[in-house]
Order: structure tokens, then sequence, then C-alpha cells
């Protein structure tokens, strides 16, 4: 036999075969244009638009609200029709309304074009983590960790883009970062196009038929499962929006503590965002296998908890002492809370799927997907609550998040084989 090429074994490492590899493109595209328009998109509305400060909070603030509905809309529909027309569908809706920015500076006609923006945005993250749960198969948490890297890296190369055309420091220079953004998305449909339709339990249940049926026995009257009626389900999503508040502490909480309440220099800031998009791609495929299986993704609760504790208690302390150890427990707590966002990221991939069952799984991850929607509106209130509460508020979020830990732990219960125990949902239950 003829010894491997470095191509071949590097398929073999990434679950899903060309579909997923080609999807890993597609995340690492978009992921780029994200970097693109997420580093000058408050420049944008204020140099080329001409918004105030409080004309682009009440944009951002009402068009995020918007887009909590994308998760929701977008797994229903993605139980009912074809997954891989509708992410290009999505693809190019987001590329629109990207464009369509540049060509008003109203605000309330941006405000709408930035509504249908943030639900394409919101809509497409959860149908791309369909896609994966679907074509990963068994194998969907180490596909997620890879995906995550994919998503960091090109994060950080939209990031530098627009670091270097922001030199030129002209409106000309924003218009074109935002068309940038736009064909990223160009870009997605085209490679989505490419990929193959993955099998999908819920549209095979929706159109089969059984071949002969006996005429004298009635069947049982079922409905499909909905996620709206399951409570655990929907108690379990109102934990994740806790817990995805890693990402509002390293976007708001990081860097105004830093700067408002400790001694450090303000040049740590952006090195420790590095630091956290570095631990990302570096850890983010080894940690997959605590979330290998279900029984694994519920024990890894317990270290998620302690992840959080340690945080919190270091930038509680950073406040104390010379600069030197207010960078030390600065670095600590960003080292702390990626590993935070690093665990919960496999955990959450894995007991979200695990719950939802095969023929409703899009509806169900779609309501999942309203955790990290939610977490970007509210995360911000949170995290300056607990600056404003000082060295306390920050022990006690800590102290809640590693709460909400045990919290789900409980919730999620397992049966001891490994399994986790979901009650089947009938129409004559509800």
């Amino acid at each position: 036999m003829g010894k491997p090429t470095r191509r071949t074994a590097l398929s073999d490492r990434i679950p899903g075969g060309r579909d997923g590899r080609r999807m890993l493109i597609v995340t690492f595209v978009d992921r780029i244009g994200s970097g693109l328009w997420g580093a000058t998109a408050t420049l944008y509305f204020t140099f080329a638009a001409g918004l105030s400060t409080a004309e682009i909070g009440v944009l951002l603030a009402v068009s995020g609200a918007i887009g909590i509905a994308g998760p929701p809309l977008g797994g229903l529909l993605a139980d009912r029709v074809r997954l891989r027309p509708l992410l290009i569908a999505v693809q190019l809706v987001r590329a629109a309304a990207s464009l369509a920015l540049l060509t008003t500076t109203d605000l309330r006609l941006l405000l709408a074009i930035a509504s249908v923006g943030s639900l394409g945005d919101r809509a497409a993250s959860v149908l791309t983590k369909l896609y994966a749960t679907r074509v990963a198969g068994p194998e969907r948490v180490r596909y997620l960790a890879i995906s995550r890297t994919a998503m960091n890296v090109g994060w950080a190369v939209g990031g530098l883009a627009a670091a270097a055309a922001l030199t030129g420091g002209t409106v000309t220079v924003y218009r074109w970062l935002l068309i940038g953004d736009a064909l990223s998305f160009v870009a997605s449909a085209l490679f989505t196009l490419g990929c193959a339709e993955p099998p999908s339990a819920s549209r095979i249940a929706a159109t089969s038929a059984p071949a002969e049926s006996a005429p004298a026995a009635a069947p049982e009257k079922t409905t499909a499962p909905n996620p709206w009626r399951d409570r655990r389900y929907l108690a379990y999503t109102a934990g994740e929006a806790v817990l995805f508040l890693d990402d509002s502490v390293f976007k708001v909480g990081l860097p105004l503590w830093a700067v408002t309440a400790t001694s450090t220099p303000h040049q740590l800031v952006p090195l420790l965002l590095v630091l956290n998009n570095v631990l990302v791609v570096l850890f983010q495929v080894p940690f997959a296998r605590f979330g290998a299986t279900p029984h694994t993704a519920r024990t890894s609760l317990w270290p998620l908890a302690g992840a959080f504790l340690v945080g919190g208690a270091a930038l509680a302390a950073s406040t104390v002492g010379a600069p030197w150890f207010a960078a030390a427990t600065l670095v600590l707590a960003a080292t702390a809370f990626t590993v935070a966002e690093m665990l919960h990221a496999t955990i959450s991939w894995e007991l979200s799927v695990a719950l939802a069952p095969p023929s409703a799984q899009g509806a169900y991850l779609g309501v999942h997907g309203l955790a990290q929607a939610v977490q970007r509106s509210a995360g911000p209130l949170a995290v300056t609550a607990a600056i404003a509460a000082g060295p306390v508020g920050w022990l006690g979020l800590g102290a809640g998040l590693a709460a909400m830990c045990g919290a789900q732990r409980h919730l999620v219960r397992d049966r001891g084989d490994g399994a986790l125990s979901v009650v089947p949902v009938t129409v004559s239950e509800h």
C-alpha cells in the first residue's frame, strides 16, 4: 500500500468528509468579513454615515434585539426546507444588507437594514451549526473545535486587514471595508453551493410515508416535538444565556475594568484579546475531549465552574498592588475566562444536540441559539453592573456563573450509562 499523503491525513482528521472541509472554508471566509466589519462598524457609522454616539447606540441596540429572532426562525425553517439552499439564501441576504448600508445615512433606513442584517447573522450562525451537526455526525464536537479554530483565525485575518486599511484614515476606506464584508458573504454562498445537502431526520420523517398501512388500526396521535413546550430544554437554554457571559467579559468587561479600575498600562488591553485568540487557536481542538459524549460534557461542567471562579477572583484582585501585579492578575483572568470559553463551547455544542430530538433538531437548535443572541443584548449590562459594584461585583459574577454550572449539571440528568434522560414529547403530555 502507498504511503498516505499529507492531504489524505488532513482529510481524515476533519470530520464530515469533503462537505465538512468545504464548510470550514465557508466559516473562515465568513469570519474574515466579520473581522473587517466588527473592527470598523462604529467608525463607519460615525464618519461615513454621520451618526451621533446616541444614534449609534440606538442603532446597534435595536438591531441586535431584533436579531434575537434569527436563530429560532432559521432553525424552524431548517426542519421544513432543504438546509443548503436556505443557508445560501441567508448569506445573500447578509450581503445585500451590508451593501444597502452604503446607500443611505438616514437613521430609520439604517435601522431597518441593520435589523435585516442582524437577523441574517444570527440565523446563519445556527444554520451553519446545524449543517455541521448533520454532516459530522458522532464527531460533531471535534468538528466544532476545528470550526472554532477556523473562526478565530478568520477573525484575526479580518481584524489585521482592517487595522492595516485604517492607516489611510479616509471615509472611502470605511466603505471599502464594508464592501469587503459583503463580498465575504457572497463568497461563503458560492462555497456553500458546492456542498451537498446533509441528511435530515426531520425532513425524512415529514416526507416519508409507510408503504403499506393496516386499515383496521388507527395510529397513535403524536406531533413533532416542540422546543417551546419542552420545559427542560427551555430551562437549559436560559442557563446557557448566563454561561455565554464570557463573551461580554472579553468584549466589554476586561477592557473597561483594566483601564478604569487597575494600574496596569493601557497597552495590555489589546494583548489580552490577542492572548484569548491565540489560546483558542492552539487548544480548542484538544479541548474537544471534554465534550466527546453527553456524560463527559455533563461532568466537564465542574471544571467550567472552577474556571469561572478563578476568572472572577483574579479580576477582583487586580485592583490591589503594583502595576506588575495588576497585569499578572489580568493575564490570569483572561486565561481563566478563555479556558471557560473553550470548555463551554464544547459542552454547549454536545448537550444542545444531545437534548434535541432528531426529528426536530433544527427547531431545538434554533431555540438554543437564543442563548447567545440574548447574551449579546443583555450581557454588556450584566458586566457593566459587575464593574460598577467593584471587586465584589466580579466575585459575585464568578460565583454566579459557577452556581449556574451546578444548576445545569442537575438539570441535564445522567442515567449512568453515558446517556441523558430525555423524555419524548407527545400531544397527550401537553
